[in-house]
């Protein structure tokens, strides 16, 4: 009988008290950004904004590389944005000025051989390479002002290197461009690649060449590998978590006079910005970014090893891929997430959202 009591005693205590249930709350979603940023507006700049007031994502900073502009410029570039969107509590960290092997003067003689390379960046551009300087010139004056704000204090591996080792295993590195300083932030702390979340680049354009000839020869160039072919050797091959390829699939998604219309319908120094230096150009780097940080965006993907040559031929900064049945052995190459489609209608409608709720208060 006390039993029974002492039973139904239990019991009504367990109705009467809500049991304490914890829920584990999200792991933190940090982020750094490195890439070329050509400016102002297009697709280099306009990587930044599906980071910004983002819940549940922290923008650690920014680091500049050489690539599409030279990378004193890129870094007014970003400056520049991240005040017209104040957002300068963002901090920028000046990178690589040059490839790691990679020479103008190489480029000259590899066009001669190979064919002209439709994209050269901070090396011509769509022109001639003729007239480029070996060095990076000082920067000029930037059309949408001048930024007041001042880069880290760190270069941009060392950065790279202190923001991940302060999150361990937190930490996405989004490459958007050449990948030098991540070649040098590896080189430097062979347990970086480990100790970041994953790495999410755009890159390795699988099938250009014949892109190139069926299709706009500038979109289908692999810049940011063929700019700088050993970073990419050296990047691809450390150990990340988790490597994320944001190829081909971005050059069918198109900045138009019509979605920048749709942006600009809510009127801010940001979107005021985007209508205004609006560039008719795949969105590229925005996917890359969008995806680091929402994967649910894929919606078909094939995992592949994947390599970058590194012979300083006709296939110089290539992407090769095999199945792990044919791929090279002992040679380091790993596994790489290759991004086919994404939901389209989803990216572009929160791209334009994210872009109107993009000011922040700094």
């Amino acid at each position: 009988m006390r039993r029974s009591i002492l039973s139904a005693l239990l019991a009504a205590c367990t109705v009467l008290a809500p049991l304490s249930v914890t829920t584990a709350a999200p792991a933190p979603n940090y982020v750094v950004l490195d890439n070329d940023f050509l400016g102002p507006g297009g697709s280099n700049i306009q990587s930044i904004i599906p980071l910004l007031n983002r819940p549940g994502v922290t923008l650690l900073g920014l680091t500049s590389v050489v690539g599409d502009d030279w990378e004193n410029a890129g870094t007014a570039h970003a400056l520049r944005f991240l005040e017209i969107a104040r957002q300068t509590q963002i901090p920028v960290a000046d990178g690589a000025t040059t490839p790691l092997v990679n020479t103008v003067a190489e480029t000259k003689l590899r066009e001669q051989q190979f064919g002209i390379i439709p994209w050269k960046g901070a090396w011509g551009g769509l022109g001639s390479i003729e007239h480029v300087p070996a060095t990076q010139p000082p920067v000029g004056k930037l059309p949408e002002g001048t930024p007041h704000t001042a880069a880290d204090a760190l270069p941009a591996a060392m950065f790279l290197i202190r923001e991940v080792h302060a999150h361990p295993h937190q930490v996405t590195i989004i490459a958007a461009g050449p990948l030098t300083n991540l070649a040098l932030a590896i080189r430097i702390d062979p347990t970086f690649a480990e100790t970041a979340k994953q790495l999410v680049f755009m890159g390795g354009l699988l099938d250009a060449s014949m892109m190139s000839v069926t299709g706009n020869a500038d979109f289908a160039s692999d810049f940011n590998l063929i700019m700088d072919p050993e970073a990419a050797r050296i990047a691809l091959t450390a150990p990340w978590a988790a490597i994320t390829c944001v190829g081909n699939v971005s050059n069918d998604i198109m900045m138009t006079p019509e979605l920048a219309d749709r942006i600009d319908a809510k009127h801010t120094t940001v979107t005021d910005y985007l209508k205004k230096y609006q560039a008719p150009l795949p969105l590229w780097d925005e996917l890359t970014s969008a995806i680091a940080v929402d994967p649910t965006l894929i919606t078909t993907s094939v995992t592949a090893i994947m390599d970058v040559n590194i012979d300083h031929g006709m296939d110089y900064g290539h992407a090769h891929i095999w199945p792990d049945s044919t791929a090279p052995k002992g040679m380091g190459l790993r596994k790489v997430k290759i991004v086919q489609s994404i939901d389209k209608a989803r990216f572009i409608n929160e791209f334009v959202s994210q872009s109107q709720n993009a000011m922040g208060t700094h």
